[in-house]
């Protein structure tokens, strides 16, 4: 073993880079606490760079249990945003804003004014500033970053999308808002899906013309009415867990839908291979294929996967690859 980090943690490396392929995104996090709890990542002061933090309403102090050990996210140092979108975090680890697969733009009541964002994102130097060699760190990679759909958009017609939009409308706050202002904004939000997240739920246990009507009642809710008529029309029992689910992608923007040519993917591929090119090498890889829910395109994964573990190959040589979402897949 050999001493890494600056508090002195001995960590315990491998002579190969396990790299673990999981299908869904936050399957990963098993991986990265068990790599913790076995001394290969510090448990204290662990920097966070992601482009899509954790969900809106989870708190500092939120413990993940892992071999009878509590983790709290309040361990790690401040949170940075990498690409400057729509998600940024502010610098005591809360995030401003969520809009990422349902994770709705939900303001927190402790969220960030525009100078305190821009203190949140990160460039490409700064990064490297946080990443000193020798210090130990995980590298995530999404696969849909390279190919992306908006499954939502296959999954209802223009018009039910178009009503979705409206529901869950939110205006974008200006980033010169006073710290009332914005608590302002984040109650009118919190309340606004608080009650769309109620009628939703309600549904779920029937949607009778006279519990539609109840709801469409309320203020704003009008076009209710006729999204249930198309949803019954098409559907003999309708996913409102679903369609609540769609609506929280809709707020001022939507999800990313690009579907990359061949030659597109191989520009962002040898984008990343550069990037990392630039870092050290990282304790632990996991990939998230996001197939299955159709944000990467199924019909690409498998081609942008091959090219992900071609550019960690030759960057950091013989991996220990773990297939996981593949049932029958031992190490290869």
């Amino acid at each position: 073993m050999s001493d890494t980090g600056g508090d002195g943690a001995r960590l315990r490396r491998y002579p190969r880079l396990p790299v673990w392929v999981v299908e869904d995104h936050q399957e990963r996090t098993k991986y990265k606490l068990d790599y913790a709890c076995s001394l290969r990542w510090p448990f204290l002061s662990r920097n966070m760079a992601s482009s899509h933090m954790g969900p809106a309403n989870q708190r500092g102090q939120t413990p993940l249990l892992s071999r009878q050990r509590h983790f709290h996210h309040n361990h790690q140092k401040p949170r940075l945003a990498l690409g400057g979108g729509e998600s940024t975090v502010a610098a005591d680890g809360d995030s401003c804003s969520e809009g990422h697969r349902g994770d709705a733009v939900t303001p927190r009541s402790d969220s960030c004014s525009g100078s305190q964002q821009s203190q949140g994102t990160a460039s490409t130097g700064e990064i490297l500033g946080m990443l000193k060699t020798g210090d130990a760190f995980v590298l995530d990679i999404d696969l849909d970053f390279f190919s992306v759909k908006n499954p939502f958009k296959e999954m209802f017609t223009q018009d039910e999308y178009k009503i979705l939009q409206e529901l869950y409308q939110f205006k974008k706050p200006d980033s010169n808002l006073t710290e009332e202002d914005l608590v302002d904004v984040v109650d009118a939000r919190t309340h606004q899906l608080e009650d769309l997240e109620a009628i939703f739920a309600d549904l779920c246990d029937g949607d009778s013309e006279e519990t539609v009507r109840k709801w469409a009642s309320n203020p704003g809710m009008e076009s209710l009415v006729p999204l249930v008529q198309s949803l019954t029309s098409r559907m003999e029992v309708p996913d409102y867990e679903m369609v609540h689910q769609a609506g929280l992608t809709c707020d001022y923007s939507e999800l990313p839908h690009h579907i990359s040519t061949e030659e597109e993917i191989e520009y962002l591929i040898q984008s990343v291979y550069s990037l990392l090119k630039s870092l050290p090498k990282p304790t632990l890889v996991t990939i998230a294929r996001s197939s299955l829910d159709d944000y990467c395109p199924p019909e690409q994964v498998d081609i942008i996967q091959g090219k992900v573990l071609d550019v960690l190959g030759s960057l950091y040589g013989t991996l220990e690859t773990h297939l996981v979402y593949s049932e029958e897949s031992p190490p290869c």
